[in-house]
């Protein structure tokens, strides 16, 4: 199990005895709750047995820049932003493999389906677009007299609309014989 990341300073100080009392009484009831925090404190516990059981030599001392390294490692913890330590937990989280595959099995099945759904979209839209599309080029020649086609020569220019309009209106008819209501009386 893991241990709770929000405890691990408190579990730490609960360890060498330096939380005070209503602290140390809240964190040892979520210790009996949480098995990863529980390990935790069993070994932080006894890494400080072990420390305050050996004896101190009076020959060994640390230098001057392993003192600077360990402050500036505790003044970097100290101020990480929650940002940082939530990045950093999604870290840890996304490197787990049982949390990582099914966030990628997850993904690539998204990823599938958008991609079915814009294809179906891309045909449908062919389908629906029958009606042949004026380009630039296709302004020398007659155009079917659709409203589609005058909005988008309008949507062009207005002179351009106007000189269809003017060409379509000026052109000649096919001899054929115009059926008119009075005709059909006849």
């Amino acid at each position: 199990m893991k241990r709770c990341s929000i405890n691990r300073k408190l579990i730490s100080w609960l360890a060498l005895d330096a939380l005070e009392a209503r602290q140390a009484r809240d964190l040892r009831a979520h210790l009996e709750s949480c098995e990863g925090c529980r390990r935790y404190f069993e070994e932080i516990s006894k890494v400080a047995e072990t420390l305050t059981a050996t004896e101190l030599r009076p020959d060994v001392q640390a230098s001057a820049f392993f003192h600077r390294r360990v402050m500036a490692k505790l003044r970097q913890e100290e101020s990480a932003s929650a940002w940082g330590k939530l990045v950093a937990s999604l870290r840890g989280t996304m490197l787990n493999w049982r949390v990582a595959l099914p966030v990628v099995v997850a993904t690539a099945a998204l990823l599938a389906a958008l991609s079915r759904y814009e294809r179906r979209l891309d045909a449908s839209s062919r389908k629906e677009s029958r009606v042949p599309a004026a380009s630039a080029v296709d302004l020398k020649r007659d155009l079917p007299p659709t409203i589609a086609n005058y909005q988008m020569i309008a949507n062009q220019s207005l002179e351009k609309l106007d000189e269809l309009l003017n060409r379509q209106a000026n052109r000649k008819l096919s001899p054929t014989r115009i059926y008119t209501a009075s005709n059909a009386l006849d």
